[in-house]
């Protein structure tokens, strides 16, 4: 049975910009029907112009007066007003004073929702978490063409969020086919998603290759050079080795040869830099300060620009008689560092012979996921066999190479059609999961590539069909810079004080209390704000179809079993490939 308007016995006693005070003499009549109600339900408040306004309760309090008479008071949020049917956000237009005050009917509360955003908009993956009948849409384009942050500590349930954003994307279809046209590249750094994405185009240590040839100038100085030492020779000599090597090994006219630089996205033979810089080492001048050389076949020269490629091709004896003034013996540490990076086989998926052979095109098909014998919607790249050393470089290259694809195929587009509205109708969506690690708020130069490159999505990827998601349970080591440009977050559980303090001022001060549930929010709970969602809401995230495998290990249950043997010598092959 309902209760009835004058039983309800409640009424506002205060009004304030952000929130109202409401007034109740018996609790257990204020609700109607089997309408819940408690910390997080909705309250309905109208006035005389038929005006209702929706509030989110924040807390309550007992008041006893003189004689022992108990009043309750409860704080509340407001979020928007319903006129004519319609939800509006913003609670400032209510008449004063307010006429009545009610628990907000369900149905009421899902038509705020449901209707806020067109049929074929609608993406969902969450219920309210105080009431799981009422669904919770975003609006899919508004979520995906702008970057998304998902923040939560270990055990809150971020993975399974991510596994099921991804799986309900790319499931979704207008229409009877097996592949939408979602693209999505998932950088994998402790090996969870292969079991939740089983038909993914999956690329680990065994078969990426990358063409080192494609890093940037400042990608290669981070690999090759000691950054910190800040050695002008080692640079020069590193830079005119490229540039040397790709006009030699680049067949185009003169005209093109001369437009190539240290940048410059064409093929240079790594070995044959090593051999250069070897000579280098080695040279000495001559009483006319010139750097003669003789070829183990006896051939005398001298070095200039007619005969530097023969630098490149062999190992050659230098006749002159001073070392002053020349690079001998200067580029010994560059000379070891390089050798070592060449012959250490953990770098094989980016300096090995693979990574010679592979071309521009290929490259691209790999972490698109156009391969032809799979065809897939989520490209996971497994970098957890990647070492740490050239962690962020790796995911420099990959990161810049996606980010050009979405430059160049919008010149494309734009140049056949000037009129074309939308730039990019591949559009890919990057996920970093783990973000903290490869994009850290720090000025380390170890990290510097992969923060400009992922600095630069965040800044100019939406208009190239670029967009990202990052996930951290450590939100506030993450490049402000890249958390500061995501228009949708959802946070989750968050027990460190930082990280909330972190959050907290990157989130509208109009959420009040909302935020401070943050650390109080159970497994798989978590707020949902930004431009794709009519209101801020605490929601359940519903369950992924296939978990990622972020399972914690059950020590205690492992440590009662027997005792288990290990193949030391399988382990060590496996380490030692």
């Amino acid at each position: 049975m309902n209760t009835t308007e004058e039983n309800l016995n409640a009424e506002v006693i205060s009004v304030y910009p952000n929130k109202l005070k409401i007034s109740v003499d018996r609790l257990e009549d204020f609700k109607i029907a089997d309408e819940s109600l408690k910390v997080g339900s909705y309250v309905r408040v109208s006035d005389n112009e038929n005006s209702v306004l929706i509030a989110i309760i924040e807390n309550f309090s007992i008041e006893v007066n003189d004689n022992a008479d108990r009043k309750y008071l409860i704080e509340a949020n407001p979020l928007g007003i319903i006129k004519e049917g319609k939800f509006i956000r913003g609670g400032d237009s209510l008449a004063i004073p307010p006429k009545k005050v009610e628990p907000a009917k369900e149905d009421e509360i899902k038509k705020i929702y449901s209707d806020s955003i067109l049929e074929l908009d609608k993406f969902e993956f969450s219920s309210l978490s105080s009431n799981h009948n009422i669904r919770i849409p975003v609006d899919g384009n508004k979520f995906f063409n702008k970057h998304i942050a998902i923040v939560g500590s270990t055990g809150s349930g971020k993975s399974h969020t991510l596994s099921t954003l991804i799986q309900r994307a790319v499931s979704s279809k207008n229409g009877n086919f097996e592949l939408n046209n979602s693209h999505i590249v998932i950088f994998d750094i402790h090996s969870e998603y292969k079991s939740a994405f089983p038909s993914a185009n999956l690329i680990d240590i065994n078969n990426l290759i990358l063409p080192y040839w494609m890093l940037n100038s400042e990608e290669l100085e981070e690999l090759f050079l000691d950054t910190e030492a800040n050695d002008h020779n080692q640079r020069n000599v590193f830079k005119e080795a490229i540039v040397n090597n790709r006009r030699l090994k680049y067949t185009g006219t003169n005209t093109e040869k001369e437009k190539i630089h240290f940048d410059s996205p064409f093929f240079f033979d790594l070995n044959e830099i090593l051999q250069y810089v070897t000579n280098r080492n080695n040279e000495k001048k001559d009483k006319t300060n010139d750097i003669p050389w003789e070829s183990p076949s006896g051939e005398a020269f001298i070095f200039n620009e007619e005969n530097l490629h023969k630098l490149f091709e062999e190992k050659h004896i230098s006749k002159g008689t001073s070392a002053s003034g020349s690079l001998n013996g200067k580029l010994i540490n560059f000379l070891n560092r390089l050798e070592n990076k060449i012959n250490d086989k953990r770098y094989n998926f980016l300096l090995g012979d693979q990574s010679k052979k592979i071309t521009f095109e290929e490259t691209l098909v790999q972490l698109l996921g156009y391969r032809k014998d799979n065809e897939a919607n989520v490209t996971v790249i497994d970098l957890s066999g990647v070492p740490f050393e050239v962690l962020s470089i790796t995911v420099s290259l990959i990161s810049r190479l996606i980010f050009d694809y979405g430059y160049f195929y919008k010149r494309l587009r734009v140049d056949s059609n000037p009129n074309e509205k939308i730039n990019n109708d591949v559009p890919v969506l990057m996920v970093f999961e783990e973000a903290h690690k490869y994009v850290p708020n720090s000025d380390l130069a170890r990290f510097r590539s992969s923060k400009n490159a992922i600095e630069r999505i965040a800044k100019e990827g939406r208009k190239y069909g670029i967009t990202l998601m990052l996930a951290s349970q450590r939100p506030s080591e993450i490049s402000e810079t890249i958390f500061s440009q995501c228009n949708n977050f959802i946070a989750m559980r968050l027990t460190n004080p930082n990280d909330q303090g972190y959050v907290k001022k990157l989130l509208p001060d109009t959420l009040g209390n909302l935020i401070d549930k943050m650390p109080a929010l159970k497994a798989g709970e978590g707020l949902l704000i930004g431009e794709s969602v009519i209101l801020p809401s605490i929601v359940q995230i519903d369950p992924c179809y296939l978990p990622p495998s972020s399972n914690d290990i059950p020590y205690w249950n492992l440590w009662k079993d027997q005792w288990k043997q290990l193949d030391i010598n399988k382990l060590k092959e496996e380490w030692y490939k």
